[in-house]
């Protein structure tokens, strides 16, 4: 009697452990069937001036104001660029949960600019995974400050294919491809025709914070009579609250769309032409079903 009592409760113990393996296997054979995406490679559409591969939720709008301040090396007078500034106000809209069009209007040159991003591959794990996530970009501006130019000279437009991959919960990096075209370029010389390649990444700190980078490389020869200029770097802090998104950072560019900060960066890092600059966003809902915008970060 004393070895029933011994072994009865053995034996149940022992199958209840076989009971949880049995269950647990099958839920991964579950998972493993399906194809789950991945989300929040970035926290905003931006990495810092480029976009990212995220695009906005359907029926959201989101509103976003850039700053940027001059340079840092322009002194105590000019408090050390915080004295100028440079701004650009912008709607962003998303027609479905992968397409979605923008339009903004920059002080700088007095830009107004027109896009939209087709999210055609989401990076996901499981069944038939897919490794990176990849949007197209194509937009294009016109310049109204030179009112002598005909308006087909104002003109620019610009292409992107944008690829990303999500490491882990911390780590996202991204490669821009870039095409830029400028009808008539501002620098007297200058190619109308501009490749370019971008690489920017993202490491997050916690859950609303992240530390964020990108650098693109054009193919022209830099700094030259023609074309007195560099290739833009940034690096900034995203930080998350519910609906807003704030973004800091310093750029050795002072315009915020594709034609001025690929196209015509004039300052350099090592002589101290850094601006410091912001990006604010709020994003307001419009679906019936779901009017308080949430947080995308997991």
């Amino acid at each position: 009697m004393k070895m029933l009592r011994f072994v009865l409760p053995l034996v149940v113990c022992t199958t209840n452990l076989y009971a949880q393996d049995d269950l647990l296997n099958e839920l991964s054979q579950q998972d493993s069937a399906h194809r789950v995406p991945v989300t929040a490679t970035f926290k905003s559409t931006r990495v810092v001036n480029g976009h990212s591969v995220e695009t906005m939720k359907k029926k959201h709008l989101d509103f976003r104001i850039s700053h940027r301040f001059g340079r840092l090396n322009s002194g105590a007078y000019q408090f050390f660029g915080l004295d100028q500034a440079t701004m650009r106000m912008g709607f962003e809209y998303g027609v479905t949960d992968d397409f979605m069009i923008g339009v903004g209007r920059s002080t700088s040159q007095k830009v107004y600019d027109f896009f939209g991003k087709y999210k055609v591959l989401k990076q996901s794990s499981g069944a038939h995974s897919i490794p990176v996530s990849v949007t197209l970009f194509g937009g294009t501006g016109v310049a109204t400050v030179n009112k002598e130019l005909e308006f087909q000279d104002k003109l620019y437009y610009s292409a992107q294919v944008l690829i990303a991959r999500k490491f882990g919960e911390r780590l996202s990096l991204q490669l821009s491809p870039t095409y830029l075209y400028r009808n008539k370029p501002e620098v007297l010389g200058d190619e109308k025709l501009l490749l370019a390649l971008g690489i920017g990444g993202r490491f997050k700190l916690s859950k609303r914070v992240s530390l964020n980078g990108e650098y693109f490389y054009t193919a022209r020869e830099k700094n030259t009579a023609t074309a007195p200029y560099y290739d833009s770097m940034s690096f900034g802090v995203d930080i998350e609250t519910g609906g807003h998104v704030f973004q800091l950072h310093f750029t050795n560019s002072l315009g915020m769309i594709e034609k001025q900060f690929i196209g015509e960066t004039a300052g350099t890092w090592g002589k101290g032409d850094i601006h410091y600059g912001f990006n604010i966003s709020r994003t307001f809902s419009f679906d019936k079903n779901n009017r308080r915008p949430k947080s995308t970060d997991q």
